[in-house]
């Protein structure tokens, strides 16, 4: 399956060695007034996935929203070519330090163990790291508590891959962040830091066209 549930993610966070896993709670009152990216119903069941717009008209329109968050057809950069990666990831890799920053910004603790479930978290992401515009969340969980200000957001966008890749990429260098572009069990991983703040997505092809897209961030 294409789709991954946080529930599986937030431990992996990333890569690191995290030992917490949150347990996902039910969506609170908050999540009737998100407004921005379009939000599943999280009360439902156990593997269903919340349909979503994915016509061609559908990622057309994403397509351009996404050009004007970024300045317009001509600042669109391109993401460099993802460096295959097979096991763990070196230490000293971009994507590596930036889950080490999300995992445990302190050093101490467990940034996953700490984030509560709610759709609310999706409409609290940096500026510079929005859900891709259209994008459906699915699932977002999130935490402000101690030195922790993480946001994880599960959402599917009717665009492909390397279109989502693009545009965080360009988010990001317009930010100041660092980037590093890899491909690891079958996901394309974008991931970088900026002083302790920190993001990653992690995208892969849904088999009927589009992507499903974790984003994770911390700080910022």
């Amino acid at each position: 399956m294409a789709y991954r549930s946080i529930a599986l993610l937030a431990p992996a966070l990333l890569l690191v060695g995290c030992s917490g896993k949150a347990e996902p709670t039910k969506a609170s009152s908050e999540d009737a007034a998100l407004t921005g990216p379009e939000v599943a119903d999280q009360n439902a069941g156990a593997g269903a996935l919340p349909a979503a717009d994915m016509s061609a008209q559908a990622r057309d329109a994403a397509r351009s929203a996404a050009l004007s968050l970024v300045g317009g057809p001509g600042a669109m950069k391109k993401a460099p070519a993802a460096q295959a990666v097979g096991g763990k990831l070196p230490t000293d890799s971009q994507v590596y330090a930036a889950a080490r920053l999300a995992a445990s910004p302190s050093g101490k603790g467990d940034c996953a163990q700490l984030a509560k479930y709610t759709a609310a978290w999706a409409a609290k992401l940096p500026e510079a790291f929005p859900v891709y515009p259209k994008g459906a969340v699915q699932e977002a969980a999130g935490t402000d508590e101690g030195a922790c200000a993480l946001r994880v957001v599960n959402f599917i966008t009717p665009v492909p891959v390397s279109e989502v890749i693009d545009f965080y990429f360009t988010r990001a260098a317009g930010a100041g962040y660092s980037a590093q572009h890899i491909r690891q069990s079958g996901d394309d991983v974008l991931g970088g830091t900026k002083g302790d703040a920190s993001f990653q997505v992690y995208a892969r092809a849904l088999p009927k066209g589009g992507s499903s897209v974790d984003l994770i961030t911390h700080g910022g």
